[in-house]
């Protein structure tokens, strides 16, 4: 048995007949029993076709139960998981399978046309598991920490995609981390609508909860009135998303007359989280709280005590359990307090590098840290706060300028729902700040409005030359702002 992954085994001898998925697309409900006889049964379905230790599975589709169900079946062949992300397009997809090359692939109705384009073996997820198939024997022989679960790629907002390969390890101690900071018990549920693609829907409370014998509550996309409606009527406890989401959320006319009496907590990670947004779920009982993440560590790292989200708004908060972080100039020496510099990460839940590229893990992982390529800064207190990416922050008249800095200010507006900042070149000043707004519904906000309410906010240099102001901002499949796409719009 393994003492990393076989929670299924576990939680279904201890609560067998305790709901832990809930599919609200399909109406499926799983208890833990029927979850673990699936991903054996998935598990002997896809040892039939060939899958072994080491070898990748594939899923095409929309949130549904069987993903979970296929985690887990991967886990029992010593196979990795790689979810594909739908909202990609099929040269990019193929791109990503020629990189990784999956033994099989598992697709959902929805997308068997393209699933057909990839050039593997295919699988409906509606056909389900062979059951007439034998448990294969690596079903009870276990995984190491060190073994490889999940292959998820990054966004690849600068070239090409990187392949993220995330042990048992990592998502064991990312549960055990999360289980603490977010004090998670088996009596918790969260509504999952980030897609299972990205390690955001998958791993911020998914595999926590699971860990800890909790809830999970899937819907296939996020539609605001039925998300509202499954957490008064699943009397869900965690929420995870970013600011977008809870942006649509609170703006849609049911949030006022929705009981959300059953929410203990909520994370945003993604995106700076504006103090009117904030006020909005505070005002409503929820501390909503700003984390932060990526993919190839935690994907939980920080944490904010509830008692002092309004203190401390603007910040990430404190590093959390089984993580140690400290952030330093580019010669690798320590910054001090309320100096921006790179944040770097070490302990268990750091991927074990990039798939198929030693180049990129290598530069990565550099003396046993991990280099995160973002700007923080830490208080005295040791909260931490995201000033920017590396790349992103630019020179202006000799000072440096970190856009989520500049970002962060701009959402303090009442009527700013989301910001993008970027450098452009200018003839005087180096580089200077464009500014991309996105009002609150309703709201009519100019670009003189916006500096001259700026002004005295931030330093002069600080302060966005170019205001645009957009009806929505372009965004990524994991709804961040999609700054590349903002970078190639021409100046208003």
């Amino acid at each position: 048995m393994s003492a990393t992954s076989d929670w299924t085994s576990a939680w279904a001898r201890f609560r067998p007949q305790a709901e832990v998925i809930h599919d609200a697309g399909t109406g499926r409900r799983w208890t833990w029993d029927q979850l673990h006889q699936d991903s054996l049964a998935w598990a002997a379905t896809l040892a039939a076709a060939g899958v072994g230790p080491g070898e990748r599975v594939a899923v095409l589709a929309l949130n549904r139960g069987e993903t979970l169900a296929l985690l887990f079946a991967a886990a029992h062949l010593g196979a990795i998981l790689f979810p594909m992300n739908w909202r990609l397009s099929p040269a990019e997809l193929a791109w990503q399978v020629g990189h990784c090359e999956p033994a099989i692939l598992v697709h959902d109705a929805p997308h068997a046309a393209l699933a057909g384009t990839l050039g593997l073996p295919l699988r409906a997820m509606d056909e389900g598991p062979d059951r007439s198939l034998s448990v294969p024997p690596r079903a009870e022989t276990g995984n190491g920490l060190d073994d490889p679960w999940q292959l998820m790629y990054t966004s690849g907002s600068s070239g090409r995609p990187k392949g993220a390969l995330l042990t048992h390890g990592q998502v064991h101690w990312n549960a055990l981390n999360t289980i603490l900071a977010c004090e998670l018990r088996s009596g918790d549920s969260t509504l999952t609508f980030a897609p299972l693609f990205h390690t955001g829907g998958m791993n911020s409370l998914t595999t926590p909860l699971l860990h800890c014998g909790g809830r999970v509550v899937l819907v296939p996309r996020l539609e605001p009135a039925q998300a509202l409606d499954l957490v008064s009527r699943e009397r869900i406890s965690h929420l995870m998303g970013v600011p977008t989401i809870y942006q649509l959320l609170a703006d849609h006319p049911a949030f006022a007359l929705t009981d959300l009496g059953s929410v203990k907590d909520a994370i945003c990670g993604g995106a700076p989280l504006g103090s009117a947004l904030l006020q909005r779920y505070l005002d409503r009982g929820i501390p909503l709280r700003q984390g932060f993440g990526l993919t190839e560590v935690g994907p939980n790292c920080f944490s904010t005590p509830p008692d002092r989200v309004q203190e401390k708004l603007g910040t990430v908060g404190l590093p959390i359990h089984h993580l140690q972080a400290r952030i330093v100039r580019p010669d690798g020496s320590p910054c001090a307090p309320g100096e921006p510099g790179e944040l770097l990460l070490r302990g268990p839940v750091v991927c074990a590098g990039y798939w198929r590229d030693p180049d990129a893990t290598a530069a990565a992982m550099a003396g046993g840290w991990f280099r995160t390529g973002d700007v923080l800064s830490v208080d005295a207190d040791g909260f931490f706060t995201v000033r920017g990416r590396l790349k992103e922050m630019f020179i202006s008249g000799g000072e440096n300028v970190y856009p989520a800095e500049v970002e962060a200010v701009i959402q303090g507006h009442p009527q700013v729902a989301a910001a993008a900042v970027v450098g452009v070149p200018d003839p005087r000043w180096g580089e200077v700040g464009r500014a991309f707004i996105e009002p609150v519904p309703g709201a009519s906000l100019s670009p003189d409005e916006l500096r001259s309410w700026l002004d005295g906010r931030l330093a002069r240099f600080k302060a966005p030359k170019h205001v645009q102001v957009l009806a929505a901002l372009p965004r990524t499949g994991s709804g961040k702002v999609d700054k590349p796409a903002l970078s190639r719009l021409p100046l208003a």
